[in-house]
């Protein structure tokens, strides 16, 4: 009688423990059909830490497939330096950003001086990512955002972008639903949500100005020193591999912002 007692108060202990635990964990998938269940739990474990509005955001995001193609399909990246910098249009950066770093001295003066980053690199960024402001994309950044942190490849790295993006919709920095690239990427020069946050210093990102002035603070905030050079084995191409990781990118960022700052290749 005595074991029957204890059997019972275990199993009733257990059936008070399961009781108490919290909801389920929000689980990773591969595909479409689990993303409206994640997106219950994760808005459950998103709560406390993330208020209503954003919240709300979360509930109104979708799969997104096209995000997926283009995460799995990244192919430029593993060209050849010359093929890549001939696919992305090299010499037309170059020579618009000559023309920018003249007409708009002022600006990137200013930013000299604040951040110690010369106009090369920034203009070399800015033509890559968005063609100098002509094409910022349209998919639905949050939808983009959430799909991959859902998605397991990359999830714990796009949980923490989700994260940022919901606290920028909370804080009315960023519209529930902006527009941007595949990976959730925002502005002139594609910040992913926690860049804004870290880096952005409130300002709107689809103005050039406040874009330019972000990613100068961003390479600074990684280390860039003022009069260093920035070409691989020099000071500064540690902050612009900050920026993006693949290396065929990297290189061919110095080697454009070289090209505008009067570098001749």
């Amino acid at each position: 009688m005595r074991q029957f007692f204890l059997k019972t108060a275990l199993a009733s202990f257990a059936m008070t423990l399961i009781g108490a635990a919290p909801a389920a964990a929000a689980q990773c998938g591969n595909g479409p059909g689990g993303f409206e269940n994640w997106k219950q739990n994760f808005a459950e474990e998103a709560r406390g830490s993330v208020g209503e509005a954003g919240v709300n955001a979360l509930m109104n995001t979708h799969y997104n497939s096209a995000t997926i193609s283009a995460d799995r399909g990244q192919k430029s990246f593993h060209l050849s330096l010359e093929a890549f910098m001939a696919k992305r249009g090299a010499s037309a950066i170059v020579a618009r950003g000559r023309q920018l770093k003249r007409s708009q001295a002022g600006l990137f003066s200013a930013i000299q001086q604040r951040y110690g980053v010369p106009p090369g690199p920034l203009l070399a960024i800015w033509g890559m990512e968005t063609g100098f402001g002509a094409v910022h994309g349209n998919q639905h950044a949050l939808s983009a955002v959430a799909t991959l942190s859902y998605d397991c490849r990359r999830s714990q790295y796009f949980t923490d972008q989700l994260y940022a993006a919901l606290k920028l919709v909370d804080s009315g920095s960023l519209s529930p639903n902006a527009l941007g690239s595949m990976h959730g990427e925002i502005g002139q020069t594609q910040f992913l949500p926690k860049n804004i946050l870290n880096y952005g210093m409130g300002g709107n990102l689809d103005n050039a100005g406040a874009a330019l002035m972000a990613t100068a603070n961003f390479l600074h905030a990684h280390g860039w020193q003022a009069g260093a050079g920035y070409q691989p084995g020099e000071p500064n191409f540690a902050a612009i591999q900050a920026w993006n990781a693949a290396t065929v990118y990297e290189r061919a960022i110095a080697i454009i912002g070289r090209q505008i700052d009067g570098g001749d290749n």
